[in-house]
């Protein structure tokens, strides 16, 4: 999406954002090969858009451009603690239209294929319930395939219509992934008090990594229980895509053959250095 920042004088900075392309941003800044797979339209904004995933090293063959159609757009407000307030303008987004376009069938029919598909709950919220069927058989077509599935809860209650239809889309994608990045704060907001379990029932066979107000992670992968604790940052800024980094990092890590506590340690390295800079992304030289 396109982003919009409010200074403190009220006006207005212009970037880009949103969940799955900052993971993939911080992925490919720390050297994992990565495609970012949507849909834009064919405005002067979506070009603009492209050229920047580009010049971050992000694969963007598998865009899709459809004709007539915006990005979506969103404002981020932040209070003087960091913490930051959403509001969006997605309703008509060309994202929305990734599983139903009939110009996103060759995109579509080649995810399978990756060695691994992370999604988030933003991603499921955005494809109605014929999407998101599509999109789950084909995640269960790529671990038949020996594939792997990464799925962040990333629970925006506004995003979707009723939570009722949240809670089985994210049961669906809790059976489907075998890397699930929670934070307590999403499921409890989603499932109530109790929320965690609903992630930790799967803890049978998926690597789950779960994230507690207090920056302690849990990380649950066969058999083991490993509590990794966080260092709040003492000059935080904006905490947007503190968790999208989080992410990236851990990944990262895993998939270059570093243990969950390695994986956690970079996670947190990563996300307590980006929610010391305004915005999604940060400055490519503030890197840790």
């Amino acid at each position: 999406m396109i982003e919009l920042r409010e200074e403190a004088d009220g006006r207005l900075s212009r970037g880009y954002g949103g969940d799955t392309l900052n993971t993939a941003i911080y992925l490919s800044r720390l050297g994992t090969p990565v495609d970012y797979v949507t849909a834009l339209g064919d405005d002067s904004w979506s070009d603009e858009l492209v050229s920047s995933w580009e010049a971050e090293g992000v694969g963007t063959g598998r865009v899709v451009r459809l004709p007539g159609r915006l990005p979506g757009l969103y404002i981020i407000q932040t209070d003087p603690k960091g913490e930051r307030r959403f509001s969006y303008w997605r309703d008509t987004a060309a994202a929305r239209l990734l599983f139903q376009a009939p110009e996103a069938e060759s995109i579509v029919a080649a995810l399978p294929a990756y060695d691994l598909i992370y999604f988030s709950g933003i991603s499921l919220s955005l494809y109605g319930d014929k999407g998101r069927e599509r999109l789950f058989a084909i995640l269960r077509e790529a671990r038949k395939n020996g594939r792997r599935v990464a799925f962040d809860t990333n629970f925006r209650p506004r995003g979707w219509p009723e939570k009722d239809i949240a809670r089985a889309a994210f049961r669906q994608a809790f059976d489907c992934a075998d890397i699930i990045l929670a934070s307590t704060e999403d499921l409890e907001l989603l499932f109530g008090a109790d929320g965690a379990n609903e992630v930790l029932t799967f803890s049978d066979r998926a690597e789950i990594v779960l994230k507690h107000p207090d920056l302690t992670c849990r990380v649950l992968t066969k058999g083991q229980d490993i509590l990794v604790p966080g260092k709040p940052a003492e000059d935080v800024v904006d905490t947007t895509a503190a968790g999208d980094s989080f992410a990236a990092a851990y990944l990262d890590a895993r998939l270059t053959g570093h243990d969950p506590r390695r994986a956690a340690e970079a996670g947190h390295r990563l996300a307590g250095q980006v929610v010391r800079y305004r915005g999604a992304i940060i400055p490519r030289e503030a890197m840790p």
